[in-house]
């Protein structure tokens, strides 16, 4: 899952975006709104972290904007000033709110519930074969069998199922599974794949196309 944090204050930002790293998502951070809507433009968030006083203007009415044009990201508001005007502005839109300081642990555990409230209710399992992929229940199971996978593994394997046995390029799965600040010439892609063959099992589902990526497929 890929998050947005916009926060001026360094210490704050590289913090959460190492806390949030280290949880599984991919994240994007911007110091400002103008960088941040920037980003916006070019990539797809599941949620985004905003600090609501940023140097460059409030979030709450850039917010407000970017829903009149449609833009239903869950966004978590943090504040320093913890009233319960912030508290209600900051719920306004189906969105949540975090005074500082805060505890990381806390600030991970409301993300994940966004990034889930932003999931569609609907969206349908994807199969190969004897292989299932829940979205909703985050699961995957073959032949019944549960498997266990990290937030990456679960990235990987769900845009290699969704691409319906097409070659996926390790661009686009780095797009999937990571942030910019993976370098396309990394290896771990690699790394991700040979832990999902070895979770799979036998017989094998996904292949190499050497010079051209990875797919799901029987043979």
């Amino acid at each position: 899952m890929r998050v947005l944090v916009i926060e001026d204050d360094d210490d704050i930002r590289v913090a959460v975006e190492f806390a949030l790293r280290d949880a599984g998502f991919a994240v994007d951070a911007a110091a400002g709104l103008a960088e941040g809507d920037e980003l916006l433009f070019v990539n797809s968030y599941d949620c985004a972290v905003f600090d609501r006083k940023l140097a460059d203007g409030d979030s709450l009415p850039f917010v407000r904007e970017l829903r009149t044009r449609g833009w239903a990201v869950p966004v978590l508001f943090l504040t320093g000033h913890d009233s319960v005007a912030d508290r209600v502005a900051g719920l306004a839109h189906g969105d949540d709110h975090l005074g500082k300081p805060f505890a990381v642990a806390e600030l991970i555990a409301r993300v994940r519930t966004l990034c889930r409230r932003g999931t569609p209710e609907a969206e349908p399992s994807l199969r190969h074969g004897d292989l299932e992929l829940d979205p909703g229940r985050h699961e995957v199971r073959r032949a019944g069998r549960l498997i266990p996978l990290t937030a990456r593994e679960f990235a990987v394997l769900r845009r290699l199922l969704a691409a319906g046995g097409a070659v996926v390029s390790r661009r686009e799965l780095l797009a999937a599974g990571w942030d910019d600040l993976v370098a396309p010439s990394s290896n771990v892609v690699d790394v991700v794949i040979a832990r999902l063959r070895r979770k799979l099992g036998p017989p094998p589902v996904l292949h190499t196309h050497r010079g051209a990526g990875f797919r799901l497929g029987d043979a």
